[in-house]
């Protein structure tokens, strides 16, 4: 109560200043407003943008606690510490020493994401004198989640200082950016820095002082030996459950699901983009399957590997579903309408596969599909309010007819 109470003060007697948002901004994110409406017809609800950035948070959360757990196994895996197979309830796995590895090494990445994109929405806020905007609390969440585990940190606080300003707040914050703000840091790392996100390893915590390497060691991702046509070593449960290296928040295919049943309980995830982006990544690998069996495509090619790979298992590998779950559905930047929501999702499932196959020096293609999309969903939109305008005026002319 007390803090409460000091908070209000300090909202009232800065009140009208350029630090005035600062104080409203802790005083919103800690505890309801104190304000109230007034006269006229106004809609009572529960929901409003803080709450459904902490449901999404919510839902990242058990991806979030098993990628430090996977990070330390990945790494004990590395130097033989523990064996190749264990089960989704193993002790071997959901072992402290696992845990606190990979908290050191993700840890730091959520404190980088946050500090930074925080510190950049406030200096905006102050400069533009408006209220604090809570959009980045997902974003923050999302970025450490899908960049490798050994980013150096001043490579994570010029990407996301890049992805705020450019690609939110010159398009007027929170609610008007086209882009996934997310993706929008993933893309400027790609480009920026090519050889730390190549896609075709992961770098997996710790040394083997034995082996004289440095601090780390390279472990190859399934993504990456599919691309130079090795055979896939990892089983189906292994692939479901996420006993797999790979970018800290998609590797476990069993909690993107319940987080997805989660958002699309909730209603804040729309099942329609989800369910058309599986389509059309199904689509499209059943497209290649039939190239391959059909002999277009010898084991001789560079495309053969994914190509090859049994079109379903695409959506167990690499982060198809982890971008299809939290963030095509981004509502800001994803089409609007029904209709549209298909389409976006379908081209997403479509082109992620197309890219992931066409691509081996960059074998990932959703971070590409989803932001390529964010820059047509207006226009799907505006296609299908058109196509909808017309068939109603027809019905208008048949009647008066």
């Amino acid at each position: 109560m007390g803090l409460k109470q000091n908070l209000h003060n300090l909202k009232k007697k800065y009140e009208g200043t350029k630090i005035a948002p600062l104080f409203n901004g802790f005083h919103t994110f800690l505890y309801m407003p104190n304000e109230t409406t007034h006269g006229g017809t106004h809609i009572k609800s529960a929901d409003d943008l803080k709450r459904t950035m902490n449901t999404v948070i919510m839902a990242l959360v058990p991806c979030l606690i098993f990628g430090m757990f996977n990070a330390g196994y990945q790494h004990n895996l590395q130097i033989e510490a523990v064996s190749n197979a264990t089960g989704f309830f193993s002790g071997e796995f959901w072992n402290m020493d696992n845990l606190l590895i990979g908290l050191v090494k993700i840890l730091p990445l959520v404190i980088v994401s946050y500090v930074v994109g925080l510190a950049i929405e406030f200096i905006f806020c102050i400069i533009k004198g408006h209220e604090i905007e809570e959009g980045y609390l997902v974003t923050g969440m999302l970025v450490p989640l899908i960049v490798p585990v050994d980013l150096p940190l001043w490579m994570l606080a010029v990407a996301v200082a890049f992805g705020v300003v450019i690609g939110k707040e010159v398009f007027g914050g929170t609610g008007m950016n086209i882009l996934n703000p997310a993706l929008t840091i993933r893309a400027f790392l790609f480009f920026a820095y090519p050889t730390w996100m190549s896609g075709d390893k992961v770098w997996v915590q710790g040394a083997v002082e034995a082996a004289g390497t440095a601090d780390a060691i390279s472990g190859e991702t399934i993504l990456g030996s599919l691309a130079q046509s090795q055979p896939l070593n990892y089983s189906v449960s292994d692939m479901f459950f996420g006993f797999i290296p790979g970018s800290v928040g998609e590797t476990s295919t069993l909690l993107i699901l319940l987080g997805a049943l989660f958002l699309i309980f909730t209603k804040i995830g729309s099942w329609r983009i989800m369910l058309s982006s599986v389509i059309g990544a199904l689509v499209m690998g059943f497209i290649f399957n039939q190239v391959v069996d059909m002999g277009w495509v010898g084991e001789t090619s560079k495309f053969y590997g994914l190509m090859s790979l049994d079109f379903w298992k695409h959506l167990l590998i690499g982060g198809f579903a982890f971008g299809a779950v939290y963030m095509a559905t981004d509502p800001v930047t994803a089409s609007q309408t029904n209709k549209g929501k298909w389409i976006y999702g379908f081209l997403i499932g479509f082109i992620s596969i197309m890219i992931r196959v066409f691509n081996p020096a960059y074998p990932e293609g959703v971070m590409l599909a989803i932001l390529l999309m964010n820059v047509f969903a207006p226009t799907i939109d505006h296609y299908v309010v058109q196509g909808n305008v017309k068939r109603r005026l027809k019905r208008l002319k048949a009647k008066t007819a």
